[in-house]
């Protein structure tokens, strides 16, 4: 008899389920996809990417087929895209028009333009400067669902931190304002980063040498690498030399990156550089990094900002 229900239990439940059946409410899509619910509903409302059903209950239930068009809408932003043409590619490839709320989110796209990267950093500076959680994360989730990934990182978050530090130096910034924009930015960056290490692509081994915490830089390096089809293997601040030569022998990275914003914190460790340089590609970035260093080490520096000079690192022959 037990068999005989099991059985039937397994006829029951081997029914397929069919990509459009909707079965996720939007916080599974949300944690699924590692895109906020906020972001998720601008870009229902905006592009029409989310098609729900409503239960009798008044839940939203999402399908297979929404979380398919999100992933895309990801791949196509990763690619350099705004939000807006995004969503106009993965719709095109279905043959869907968007519905007509597609042509508010191009306006609010253009709006977004017409402000510039210095208004819209303003937003998330005040909400920051205030120690407002809530309105952070809604201008965070604003800027992504209006902006690529790689345009918030390095044309807002990164002069952020920039002027952030300069005020702290001047005395115009208190280190609870500097940590409190610094751990909230550090959530949103995480939240980004997640899955860096999954894929196919070379590995990049991430890390701040000895005595160096500050990593939010090279956080955003690593999700514009990831982004440019890179695996990351993230050790983050104030990892020891000898962690990272042992680390490096037991994973075979393509490239280690390490960062410092001091030169002091790279000038003891020349001889430990050295070996690293003899062992992978190694390159070395942050205002601690020097030419005169890079070049006695055997490393290649890393210019510019981040976020653009991760776009410029070749995959390994």
């Amino acid at each position: 008899m037990i068999v005989k229900n099991l059985s039937r239990l397994c006829i029951v439940y081997s029914v397929d389920i069919s990509e459009d059946a909707p079965v996720l409410r939007i916080g599974a899509l949300s944690r699924r996809l590692g895109v906020s619910d906020h972001v998720l509903r601008a870009w229902e409302r905006r592009y029409g990417l989310l098609r729900p059903v409503r239960t009798p209950g008044g839940f939203r239930l999402y399908s297979e087929a929404d979380a398919r068009r999100i992933r895309e809408m990801q791949n196509h932003l990763a690619q350099g895209l705004s939000a807006a043409e995004a969503a106009r590619a993965v719709l095109a490839a279905e043959g869907v028009a968007g519905h007509d709320g597609a042509a508010d989110g191009v306006a609010a796209e253009a709006s977004a333009g017409e402000l510039g990267a210095a208004e819209l950093g303003g937003v998330l500076r005040e909400a920051l400067d205030g120690f407002d959680e809530p309105g952070a994360q809604a201008a965070f989730d604003r800027l992504l669902s209006d902006l690529s990934v790689t345009t918030v990182l390095r044309d807002i978050v990164l002069p952020y931190l920039a002027e952030l530090g300069n005020r702290w130096e001047r005395g115009q910034a208190s280190i609870a304002q500097e940590h409190f924009a610094s751990n909230l930015i550090r959530g949103r960056l995480a939240g980004l980063a997640r899955g860096w290490g999954a894929g196919r692509g070379p590995r990049a081994m991430l890390a701040c040498p000895p005595g160096e915490r500050h990593d939010l830089a090279l956080m955003m390096f690593g999700i514009a690498l990831n982004r440019a089809g890179w695996r990351i293997d993230y050790l983050g601040a104030d990892t020891p030399a000898e962690e990272l030569s042992r680390t490096v022998q037991a994973r075979h990275p393509d490239l280690l990156v390490l960062a410092a914003t001091r030169p002091q914190t790279l000038e003891p460790l020349r001889a430990a550089l050295a070996g690293l340089a003899r062992e992978v590609p190694l390159i070395l970035a942050g205002t601690g990094a020097t030419p005169e260093l890079a070049a006695a080490v055997g490393s290649r520096l890393l210019e510019g900002d981040p976020v653009s000079a991760a776009g410029q690192i070749e995959w390994p022959a």
